[in-house]
């Protein structure tokens, strides 16, 4: 393994630490996935607790990771730490080849400050996570503002094209409110991205990867289970790195394509039954099904597929029995047209 300092802005001591893994060879894969990690420290300095040691379990899991030691103290001044973000990942992504790195697979995680810093690149970078994983995260305009008045509230930015999100906090945290972890999760719920949480009964602030060398305050002892979460959460979005490369996504980074350029089966009911009349054709099996459920439940059809509307096609066509095999030729054909947007 490399160990590779880059000086990101010399003026501002913008440090990004490369630690790179080998590829090819023994390894039988081409490209590994990434991950930058961006400390806390209330943007005063970069916490060492919440750097190494979280390169460490993703290393270990097999991506190449990347510390980014962000504009801090003196030269804190918005934006200057995203632009920070941006130009590391653009340095990244620019050396993706020389250091084995899919492209497609850069995830970030950031911790408090950091977690700010995470959740601003998620919804507001040119250069998005492909993921971003935020632990105790800094969203709100009162804590945002104890770091430094102006900073952007990253859950009032939260659109469709934000990175899905994984987000960690305890619900005794009384440095950053458990309310900043719940209303971005809000937010992300509201615009259909996808997410998963854990907000565990009590850790505080500051616990890291949460094991008993780093912690300095009293923590659930399922705290450290939010790394080995993470990494399985990324695998289900990136697919499983193996000795043959990845393996299928099984998640999707929305909570339905209703925005994808194509139609699919990971569309919902209410979006689909807005497309065109051969669409709605292709997918007889689906609404022959809807109506044997809604007849056998004496419910109206038209009620039925109101209360499911929400529903993807793929959900509700296995629930309706649709052959797997059926579905399969459905999502191909799909795939051909044109999605309209309202």
């Amino acid at each position: 393994m490399r160990n590779i300092e880059i000086k990101i802005n010399e003026e501002r001591n913008v440090r990004l630490t490369a630690y790179i893994q080998e590829a090819n060879g023994e390894f039988l894969f081409s490209k590994r996935p990434a991950i930058l990690v961006l400390p806390g420290g209330g943007y005063a300095m970069c916490s060492d607790r919440e750097a190494d040691p979280v390169a460490a379990a993703y290393l270990k899991a097999g991506y190449q990771a990347f510390i980014l030691r962000y504009s801090t103290g003196e030269h804190k001044k918005w934006p200057n730490p995203l632009e920070d973000y941006e130009a590391a990942m653009e340095y990244i992504k620019s050396h993706a080849d020389e250091w084995f790195i899919d492209r497609e697979k850069i995830a970030a995680v950031g911790f408090s400050a950091g977690g700010h810093l995470c959740a601003t690149a998620a919804t507001m970078a040119k250069n998005k996570p492909a993921a971003a994983i935020l632990v105790y995260p800094a969203i709100l305009k009162d804590i945002c503002d104890v770091c430094q008045p102006g900073m952007p509230q990253p859950n009032e930015h939260v659109s469709t094209s934000t990175s899905p999100c994984f987000i960690v906090a305890a619900r005794d945290d009384r440095t950053v409110d458990v309310k900043n972890a719940i209303m971005m999760q809000l937010a992300l719920a509201e615009k259909g991205v996808s997410f998963e949480s854990h907000i565990y009964s009590f850790g505080g602030h500051g616990f890291s990867t949460g094991e008993d060398w780093i912690i300095t305050n009293s923590v659930s002892e399922r705290v450290p289970n939010w790394v080995g979460d993470s990494i399985g959460w990324l695998r289900e979005l990136f697919g499983k790195l193996t000795t043959s490369g990845f393996t299928a996504p099984t998640v999707m980074p929305s909570v339905n394509a209703d925005f994808a350029p194509v139609l699919s089966v990971e569309c919902s009911l209410n979006h689909i039954r807005k497309q065109s009349d051969e669409v709605i054709e292709l997918l007889a099996p689906l609404f022959e099904g809807i109506k044997m459920v809604a007849a056998a439940r004496r419910y109206s059809v038209e009620g039925l597929m109101a209360a499911i509307g929400n529903n993807t096609v793929r959900e509700l066509m296995e629930m309706v029995r649709v052959p797997a095999d059926v579905i399969k030729s459905i999502d191909s054909t799909l795939h051909s047209i044109i999605n309209k947007i309202d």
